[in-house]
């Protein structure tokens, strides 16, 4: 007799108990979204087949996907693709996985104009592919350290329209970059060396070590970007770098220190200080 198959509720009230026996956080979540890539279907109209029977190649599918899930390994890399700021974005080992919070950067960008954007470690290139994508007019160059992580962000440039608009410098920080450009954007490694015990085993295992953590102090990153962006930003042009929650002064500082004015701090969606912007005096 042929074993009879689950149910689409019935494998997903399984997969929820095991995620969450597993200590995985957002257990409901993560099991929707396997379950509907396994299936082939949409996340919102998962509901729709919820008596139906899982197709045996879908049950093999969510199987491996499950296994990887429990062991730690996020769903975004799982699936080799993360959702930012409305669009699907390529990820991979080589590159950091972009998250919701880093979406303020982009809304504080897009609150002034632009033609011209340089964006400093651009990882997946989430940040500057975004930006172009909404300015159709506005042209950028996004530089790493990382040439895989290059590779990443090319594709996702070429995924969302925008390769002709955006060009890719191998560089660390600013040192291969010729200015001028009247908006500059970085979401840097910040996390202190002290803290990388302390973050979640999705993030410590398996993003790029050098995308979190100078293994220093976390501001290292600021204080480069600090002595390189002044000499290619121009005149009046926007310097927003991304925080962690406890940096803010300790970055406007250095900024202000490198001769840039207008100062603020930016909120994120959960009220943590996420953005710092300055910007060159217009002479």
């Amino acid at each position: 007799m042929t074993p009879r198959r689950p149910s689409v509720a019935e494998a997903l009230r399984d997969l929820t108990a095991e995620l969450r026996a597993a200590g995985i956080d957002g257990p409901e979540r993560d099991a929707r979204h396997l379950l509907a890539v396994a299936a082939g279907w949409p996340r919102d109209r998962l509901t729709l087949y919820m008596q139906d029977p899982l197709a045996d190649p879908a049950l093999e599918v969510l199987a491996i996907m499950s296994e990887q899930r429990m062991a730690g390994r996020p769903v975004s890399r799982i699936l080799g693709t993360r959702a930012f700021f409305g669009r699907e974005f390529e990820v991979g080992d080589a590159v950091l996985d972009p998250r919701p919070e880093t979406e303020t950067l982009v809304i504080e960008a897009l609150g002034g104009p632009f033609k011209r954007l340089l964006d400093l470690g651009t990882g997946s290139g989430c940040i500057a592919v975004s930006l172009l994508a909404e300015r159709p007019q506005a042209r950028g160059v996004a530089t790493d350290i990382s040439a895989p992580a290059l590779r990443v962000a090319a594709r996702n440039a070429q995924r969302h329209g925008v390769q002709d608009r955006l060009a890719f410098v191998r560089s660390d920080w600013c040192a291969a970059v010729e200015g001028g450009f009247d908006l500059i954007l970085s979401n840097p490694p910040y996390i202190a060396q002290s803290e990388m015990a302390g973050l979640a085993r999705e993030v410590r295992e398996h993003d790029p070590a050098i995308a979190l953590t100078d293994g220093a102090d976390g501001l290292n990153a600021y204080r480069a970007i600090a002595a390189g962006a002044p000499r290619v930003l121009l005149p009046g042009g926007r310097l927003l770098v991304e925080i962690g929650p406890t940096q803010a002064r300790a970055v406007g500082a250095l900024f202000r220190a490198a001769g840039l004015d207008d100062i603020a701090c930016h909120p994120d969606m959960d009220g943590r200080d996420r953005v710092i912007a300055a910007r060159k005096p217009a002479t």
